[in-house]
């Protein structure tokens, strides 16, 4: 079992603080305002005490429980991207290899193989889907299958998987242990959604891309940057190995890239035309209505991580 470091306590005490305030929060509204229908703040906030429960457990037992846990959380999104797009009745030979990526995927993180974890979803598994669906025999919607099939692994299975290979990189800030730099990510990343659409519901008047999201704008994606930027160069070096200079540099790239996985996962849901990717979250939605940013700042933030430290 990890001992929770000092620093990564600290961060998860102050995670329920801000749950605990926006509880009370609700309910001053919902006794303040008895007309108004506050079901849905509630269900949402309901749905983040049960998710913070479950990670920080998950987090704070050790490194398999870890592993178990993002496993099944890549399992629950690939499973759901799969049911919201169309593919043939015959793929579901080749998704079977897919699927089975997931405990591979954490295993090489579980002996530390960083080099077979690093290339066999974007290298091997992206030759092999292909070469399973030619021996199926179909050829029509070839293309199509094998593009949603490895696209799908990519972003829920290895993008995914880069959260927990943080836990296994070696402890170099020993007040924040094993566990202060997933924190950081899941915090910050987090905070990002929040903040562009803090900014953006105040200030917000120039769309950036109206299409594709119309609540998007610029006065939302720059008051996130510049929000998240300063705060994480103010704790990455209590959570993480960066100083300061380079906690405003992960800071930015989170803000960044996770607008773009909001984004993508918008398009998405527009190009098949529904509004969540599920129900599985109440309040919230999909798994990946959830997790569209991480699965694009988890492994920009690892590798940036991975770059400078280690």
């Amino acid at each position: 079992m990890f001992d929770i470091a000092q620093n990564s306590l600290y961060a998860m005490a102050f995670t329920i603080v801000v749950l605990v305030i926006s509880t009370l929060i609700y309910q001053y509204k919902k006794v303040k305002n008895p007309n108004k229908d506050f079901n849905e703040l509630g269900l949402r906030i309901k749905s983040w005490w049960w998710m913070i429960a479950i990670v920080f457990l998950a987090l704070s037992i050790s490194l398999k429980s870890a592993l178990i846990f993002f496993a099944f959380l890549s399992f629950l999104a690939l499973k759901e991207f799969l049911s919201i797009v169309s593919v043939r009745y015959v793929d579901r030979r080749a998704i079977f290899w897919a699927y089975l990526s997931i405990p591979l995927q954490y295993y090489w993180i579980s002996i530390g193989w960083y080099g077979m974890f690093i290339i066999f979803i974007p290298v091997y598994l992206f030759l092999f889907i292909p070469i399973r669906l030619v021996l199926i025999g179909e050829t029509n919607g070839f293309i199509k299958s094998a593009s949603i099939i490895q696209w799908a692994t990519m972003l829920t299975v290895f993008s995914i998987s880069h959260i927990a290979y943080l836990m296994a990189l070696p402890v170099h800030n020993s007040l924040a242990g094993n566990i202060g730099s997933v924190l950081f990510l899941l915090i910050m990343t987090q905070f990002n959604d929040v903040s562009q659409y803090v900014f953006g519901k105040l200030f917000g008047k120039h769309k950036i891309i109206p299409k594709v999201s119309p609540n998007k704008t610029w006065e939302g994606f720059l008051g996130g940057v510049f929000s998240v930027t300063l705060i994480s160069g103010i704790i990455a070096p209590y959570l993480t190995p960066l100083d300061m200079y380079y906690g405003f540099i992960a800071g930015f790239i989170i803000s960044c890239i996770g607008f773009f996985g909001d984004v993508v996962i918008s398009s998405v849901k527009r190009d098949i035309g529904i509004k969540d990717t599920g129900t599985f979250i109440p309040g919230h939605g999909g798994i990946l209505d959830r997790i569209d940013s991480l699965m694009y700042t988890a492994p920009a933030f690892f590798h940036f991580l991975y770059y400078v430290s280690y």
